[in-house]
This record gives C-alpha cells, structure tokens and sequence, in this order.
C-alpha cells in the first residue's frame, strides 16, 4: 500500500477520533456499512503498538503532498505505517481520486460515485516523485468500475510520467482487478513497471463477505496474465490473516500464487479501521507470521513479507533491492 502524506498534526488527530465521527459524517464515507451491526474493536497486543514519528521527515513530506494536491492511501485507509513512512519520506499515492465504486468489508476507503479523471494528474504525481528523490514508490488507486477500462490507461500515463521526470526511480503498481475490463490490464502491464501488485486479500471461502465486489480467480489470472505477457516483470500479492481463515486456507492460496508465477508475497495482520467493518477474528502471533514465512519461501516464492504490520507497500524499497538479488541468485544457479 502506498504511503503518501498527512498532516502529523491535523490528520493524526483525526485519525485518533476517527471512532468518535458523527454518524453522518460516516454515512458519507461508507454509506453502504451503516445498516450493520456495530462489532467490538479488539485491544491491541503488543506487538501491534507503533511509534509516534518524528516531525521533520513527516512535515516535509506532508508539505510536498499537499502542494501537488495528491491524495495518500495512507490516510485514506488508515495504515498503522503512516508515521514511520512519512518520516522517512517513503511515499505511496493514490491516484484517481479518493472515492471507491467497491465496498470491501475490510477497507476503510470512501465508498461511492468518484469524479472524473483528473488528466493533470500524471504530472502532478511525477514531479512530488521527483522533488522528493524517490528511488523506489509505490502507486496504488481506488476502483474504478464506472470507467470502461477501469482506469488502466490514466494508471499507465501516470507511470509513463515518472518515467519521464524521475528515469531513476523504480515503480512498483498496486492495481484494482479490472473485473470485466476485456484485458484493459494489457496497456499497464506495457508500461512495463518495475513491480506489478494486485493482492487477493483473503481466501476464496471469505471472498463473497470480506470482499464482495471481486473473484478470487479473476484477481489470480490478472497476476497470471502478467507473466504472460512480460515474463521479465516481478509480480506481487499479499494476503490479510485474522479474517477467519484457517493455515490450510493460506497455505493454499500461496499455491495458487505460484501457480500464477507469483513472485512475492507479503502477510499482514487485518486491523479493523471502525465498528461497522469486519469484525477481527483474532491476532495472529508473531511466531505464527515467522512459520507462514517459512512456509512461503519453502514454495519457492523469491520475496516473503510476513509479519502484524507487513503492508504493501511497507519497505517496498528495501525489499524490491532484495527481490532483484533473488533473482539475480536463481538466474545464476539455473544458467
């Protein structure tokens, strides 16, 4: 998941109260939720305590966001990462708009009719790329069902942009699944990003109550097709736990990933961002997250991310440097 950037202050303090919003103002941003039933939301453990960050990094990245009036999944989906990440302008953005065409019981993004592309767009985003020095970043978006190719040509021209304004930086996409799109996936996959990103969330049983708007096999042909057609792009997905599934699910869904040529994996903890979401079953230990690891890397998956606050995008720098070097390893020993 990309991070862009928040206020520390304004934002933070909103996040904090997000719980106590009106029921209004969350009518707005989840209309499709306010029927359910209130669920508890779990103490956290330990484990899943994150530091305030520092100001300096965070208000510069802030600053750089908002001056290029960019919208951060960070903030929008409520990521546990956001401190650490902006402090050390790690940087993910979030194009086409704020406002989802899906209602995924997980996410805490606005669900409803988005506005129309904004063609300024790809430039905007290319030059916060560049004034910020990003070597590695992540572009992710919300759905977009209500356009005929599902955004995949404004996502394609935003990637061609930065490729434009910062040749050095490699790019990594995280992409909406283009669910009966008729292969409009084809002209982002031939802007040939460095990393192409589309996780399957959960587990095909889950599929219809955490994340009604997909289909677990279309998402997993759309990893397939990837490799398909540009055999040299790395490929990525990433699964939550603590949803309800069982090991065996999870095993499962990593031979599927393979299946599809799947290069990395990352495993996170679901955190449920308000009472009217889905409901956490339970925290997964750490030890359990460090056997899932083993696991997937004894599948032969190149990168494994596997810990409570693996996200996306969370150190998708380091770890694409530590993918290119698995690669490079497995290429040697094979020739």
């Amino acid at each position: 998941m990309v991070t862009l950037i928040d206020t520390l202050n304004a934002r933070a303090a909103e996040a904090r109260s997000s719980e106590a919003r009106s029921s209004d103002e969350r009518a707005v941003r989840h209309p499709e939720k306010q029927n359910r039933p209130d669920t508890p939301v779990l103490r956290k453990p330990e484990w899943l305590r994150v530091r305030a960050p520092g100001l300096a990094g965070y208000n510069e990245t802030q600053s750089i966001v908002r001056e290029h009036k960019l919208t951060t999944v960070c903030e929008e989906a409520a990521c546990p990462n956001i401190g650490e990440c902006w402090s050390q302008k790690h940087a993910t953005m979030m194009i086409m708009g704020e406002i989802c065409t899906r209602a995924c019981a997980f996410c805490n993004v606005s669900t409803g009719l988005p506005n129309a592309l904004d063609a300024d767009e790809p430039r905007r985003v290319a030059e916060a790329v560049a004034k910020m020095g990003l070597k590695h970043v992540v572009i992710t978006s919300v759905d977009r069902d209500d356009l005929a190719d599902g955004g995949a040509q404004h996502f394609a021209e935003v990637v061609l942009a930065i490729r434009a304004a910062a040749p050095g930086t490699t790019i990594e996409i995280l992409t909406p699944d283009f669910l009966r799109k008729d292969r409009a996936e084809n002209v982002l996959i031939d802007a040939r990003p460095d990393v192409f990103n589309h996780n399957l969330e959960t587990v095909p049983r889950l599929y219809l109550k955490i994340r009604p708007g997909a289909r677990y096999y279309n998402s997993l042909r759309l990893l397939e097709r990837v490799k398909e057609r540009d055999p040299s792009q790395f490929t990525k997905s990433g699964v939550m736990v603590g949803l309800g599934e069982t090991k065996e699910e999870v095993m499962q869904v990593m031979d599927d990933m393979r299946s599809a040529g799947v290069d990395f994996i990352t495993i996170g903890q679901y955190l449920q961002p308000t009472r009217k979401h889905a409901p956490i079953d339970r925290f997964v230990t750490p030890e359990e997250f460090k056997a899932y690891e083993a696991i997937a890397r004894a599948k032969g998956f190149l990168m494994v991310s596997a810990s409570p606050l693996t996200r996306s995008s969370h150190h998708a720098g380091e770890d694409f440097a530590k993918l290119q070097a698995a690669r490079r390893a497995l290429d040697a020993k094979a020739g």
